[in-house]
């Protein structure tokens, strides 16, 4: 835990500035009149955007970019300790610190509220955010997505109240310092990091460890490895099948308004009606958190009411992007509650790369849209999570009527040659059609080959869903 003193830091370079936690970092810092300079390998969206803020931003990282007059240096956590760039700032002994050590400094300084867990964590986060907004409270907050309410992954606020994901890759979070913790769910992720459950139970049991006896614990208890979770603190529970504080019962879906809504029970009394446009129980479940943390923050339900029903997403979260006319010309979406998707065929965006993930999202547009064709086209994410979740996948498909499985995507500089060569996507393919034979699916190679099935493939009053977290994402910027 470094201690660092951004009253005295004046210019900082951020390598990996591209990153969806850096980028978040970088805003902050620039609406803080702090002067901000970054590099990153490849242009992008979020690098697009950062420009236009103002943001001088190298594209290639290499030691002439690092020069004496940088006050701090902040690294995104997948450049290595012998990159190029944090080896020239070690040489001119400008202070280095990770994107996960910055957010334990700015934690210090709030009262922190840290929204943890497998699933749900950007979007529990978001309508936190957008709850505290509309309750005035005046957040600070940081999201691991983008929202179109804050044109971005942060908003700055005036308030001492600082709402962050805290993530659990290579325990992160446990850099952060917060006054309450939320607990979404927890299942085996990131077999890089965490070899079995018991390992990745104890990791979040050090991070909740972090409270005090007056701070409080947010758990979700439908999660079954979230009651193995114990606390000094105080506790409040949500859930929707197993009793708790806070409850959701009497789910409804409405396909024409495509919402849905359900009653919230606190302490067995009935509160209100929730409406959200947000798919799926996974929706439920985020949206029972975010108002856990709001209840206990004394915001008043009609805050909360309004709030919910007013938020649409975020990006890359079940993300209505557009949609292809009978001509098969693509428009963007602006409203997704007026558009008439009569003979239209429904493009979304989902970062979606757990089987948990897969099997909800597909689930949750099925009872949205029950009699449309549902075409998935899907990346995995990762060699290693593929081969040890693989039982989990192969399950998680069922909801799909023709997926387009493209080969398994490799982070740079995260898995050897060894641990890439010990499966593909090929091989997932004939399980999944083993396991379940009446599924359509086809195997593609590469974005190209996605997209030439697509073409193929779509026919009027289709979803097309292009889900994962690596660069498939890239097909739906050419569209």
């Amino acid at each position: 835990m470094q201690n660092i003193n951004l009253e005295k830091i004046n210019k900082i370079y951020f390598a990996g500035i591209g990153g969806i936690g850096t980028s978040a970092i970088a805003k902050f810092m620039l609406q803080n009149n702090k002067q901000v300079i970054g590099s990153e390998l490849v242009e992008s969206e979020i690098v697009d955007g950062l420009r236009k803020l103002g943001i001088k931003i190298f594209i290639g990282q290499k030691a002439e970019n690092i020069t004496k007059d940088i006050d701090l240096f902040i690294y995104s956590p997948a450049l290595p300790f012998n990159h190029i760039e944090r080896k020239t700032a070690r040489q001119l002994k400008i202070p280095e610190i990770s994107y996960s050590e910055i957010l334990g400094v700015l934690s210090r300084l709030y009262n922190t509220i840290a929204i943890c867990g497998t699933h749900g964590k950007s979007t529990t986060t978001a309508i936190a955010g957008l709850i505290f907004e509309q309750a005035k409270k005046d957040p600070n907050v940081i999201v691991g997505s983008k929202l179109k309410e804050w044109n971005g992954n942060m908003r700055l606020g005036k308030s001492n109240i600082l709402i962050a994901e805290a993530c659990e890759w290579k325990a992160h979070f446990l850099e952060i310092s917060p006054k309450t913790i939320l607990i979404n769910n927890i299942e085996l992720d990131h077999p890089d990091c965490y070899k079995s459950e018991k390992e990745m139970i104890d990791t979040f049991q050090k991070f909740v460890n972090k409270l005090g006896k007056q701070d409080l614990l947010i758990i979700n208890s439908d999660s079954k490895l979230t009651g193995c979770i114990k606390t000094k603190s105080k506790l409040f529970t949500f859930g929707i099948n197993i009793k708790s504080d806070l409850m959701a019962k009497n789910i409804k879906i409405d396909t024409k308004k495509l919402c849905q809504t359900f009653d919230l029970y606190l302490k067995d009394y009935p509160i209100a009606t929730i409406e959200t446009h947000l798919p799926g129980n996974i929706n439920v479940s985020n949206i029972l958190g975010a108002i856990s943390i709001a209840l206990n923050y004394d915001i008043s339900i009609d805050h909360i009411k309004k709030a919910i029903l007013k938020f649409g997403g975020i990006w890359r979260r079940f993300d209505r992007i557009g949609y292809f006319d009978i001509k098969n010309k693509f428009h963007l979406i602006k409203n997704i509650n007026k558009i008439d998707l009569k003979d239209k065929s429904l493009l979304i965006s989902d970062y979606g790369h757990h089987p948990t993930a897969i099997k909800e999202t597909l689930k949750a547009v099925k009872e949205f849209y029950p009699h449309k064709r549902i075409i998935l086209a899907f990346q995995p994410h990762e060699h290693t999570r593929t081969k040890v979740l693989l039982k989990e996948y192969i399950k998680s498909f069922d909801n799909a009527d023709l997926i387009i499985f493209e080969e398994i995507f490799t982070v740079p500089g995260r898995e050897s040659k060894q641990e890439i060569s010990m499966i593909n996507s090929k091989e997932v393919v004939e399980k999944i059609k083993r396991y379940n034979p009446k599924l359509k699916i086809k195997y593609a190679k590469d974005n190209e080959e996605v997209k030439s099935l697509i073409k193929s493939n779509l026919k009027k009053n289709d979803i097309l869903i292009i889900m994962g977290a690596g660069n498939i994402y890239n097909i739906i910027k050419e569209f």
